[in-house]
């Protein structure tokens, strides 16, 4: 009798760490399948306006070197300022829910679309002519407006598989207006720009918002 209580007793510890294993593994599992829901709506606004003001103050640019720099500064400022309400966002949900700050999701999400904006950040620079480019009357790259939208387009939604609807739908229309930039006279560059990185992030920004939580 006494032998048989020590085996259970020891039987008792083992069950109930495998009990714990299991739970680790469920959560893990469920985590991971989950959506990411901390892409700022409000920041997406906040961005697509800011956007609308870079593209009427480089078309007022005297060459290709002043444009690239006004877009270059949007760029910059746009990166910190979505990163930083994105951030929020994602502090808000550790408030409230009490998960990580970098989830699963999160980090599959950030994965899938920095790899397409380095891209389009090194090919930027293999397309411009530094030593003309400042030349009053130079021409911007008649490619880059929709390398821009297109590359964008594509880690928008690639990161969108792991986010809610709207993200990965603004990376189609994005990479639509790519598409569209590249056989369209260069001249409509710096509006379709206005468009996609306007218009059309201030637009999905306000449904994002609207549907999870800013």
């Amino acid at each position: 009798m006494a032998s048989q209580l020590r085996q259970a007793a020891r039987k008792t510890p083992a069950i109930h760490d495998r009990a714990l294993q299991d739970i680790s593994f469920i959560r893990r599992t469920m985590e991971g399948a989950s959506s990411f829901t901390d892409v700022p709506g409000w920041g997406l606004v906040a961005i697509g306006i800011t956007a609308l003001g870079a593209s009427a103050i480089a078309a007022a640019q005297p060459s290709a070197g002043r444009w690239l720099g006004v877009w270059m500064a949007e760029a910059f400022f746009g990166t910190v300022l979505g990163g930083a309400m994105m951030w929020r966002k994602m502090r808000r949900r550790v408030r409230i829910e009490g998960s990580p700050v970098l989830s699963v999701p999160a980090r599959k999400f950030l994965f899938g679309f920095w790899p397409a904006i380095f891209a389009g950040a090194m090919l930027t620079f293999s397309l411009i002519n530094v030593s003309e480019m400042w030349t009053a009357g130079s021409a911007v790259p008649y490619a880059l407006p929709g390398m821009w939208l297109l590359l964008y387009g594509v880690g928008v939604i690639t990161a969108g598989a792991f986010s809610v609807r709207a993200v990965p739908l603004m990376g189609a229309m994005l990479i639509a207006l790519g598409t569209i930039a590249l056989v369209l006279p260069p001249s409509t560059g710096n509006v379709l720009l206005a468009l996609g990185f306007g218009v059309l992030q201030i637009a999905f920004g306000l449904w994002i918002a609207r549907r999870h939580g800013g």
